[in-house]
């Protein structure tokens, strides 16, 4: 008898345990979907730069990039930040620059036309204030960029606000003699306004 009872038992075991598993599956994915997704308004959003040529300061940005934002300040653990850069889009107010800067010495953008930075830890500092690590990926460079920024939201959506410094060289931006940092600076202030909707 006690042979005969062992399966049903162990697999109304194994249902029980399937049916837990599934419903931590469930929570798991509610919690995902319930982050507010929101979409950029590109017309208002920038992304912009400062860098250093012969000792000057420089400012440009690109004109084309798109932000993938899931940010609920009440659960970070499920929000994530997803940007991609159309490196061509480069515009540093200058063609002439502009044109040096997209060469294959610099962003190099035949060949690596796309800039990606994905972000999925966020911790707050307060007074609406957050911190994230992300992943930046340049020139086929994948390194760790901190990020510090701000989330408000308004009556016309929400505002992300935010900057970070990257060492362009450490993506191998710069070869031949653009590696010469007493010419263009290998520190890269890099700010953010997103404009978003929900």
């Amino acid at each position: 008898m006690t042979r005969w009872f062992a399966k049903p038992v162990a697999l109304a075991s194994l249902a029980l345990t399937s049916v837990a598993l599934a419903s931590i599956a469930l929570v798991g994915a509610v919690s995902a979907l319930s982050v507010t997704q929101w979409s950029m308004l590109s017309g208002s959003s920038k992304l912009d730069f400062i860098g250093i040529q012969a000792g000057a300061a420089f400012e440009g940005g690109f004109d084309k990039f798109t932000a993938d934002i899931r940010f609920d300040p009440k659960d970070l653990a499920a929000s994530r930040f997803d940007v991609k850069i159309d490196m061509a889009s480069v515009n540093s107010r200058d063609s002439e620059r502009d044109q040096i800067i997209r060469g294959k010495d610099l962003f190099d953008v035949a060949q690596w036309p796309v800039g990606h930075y994905v972000a999925e830890k966020f911790l707050p500092t307060g007074n609406g204030r957050y911190t994230a690590t992300g992943a930046l990926t340049l020139l086929g460079v994948t390194r760790n960029v901190p990020i510090r920024f701000s989330f408000e939201e308004g009556k016309d959506g929400a505002w992300l606000k935010g900057e970070a410094s990257i060492e362009r060289l450490a993506f191998g931006i710069g070869k031949g003699e653009w590696s010469d940092t007493s010419m263009v600076g290998n520190e890269v202030k890099v700010r953010f306004a997103l404009h978003l909707k929900p």
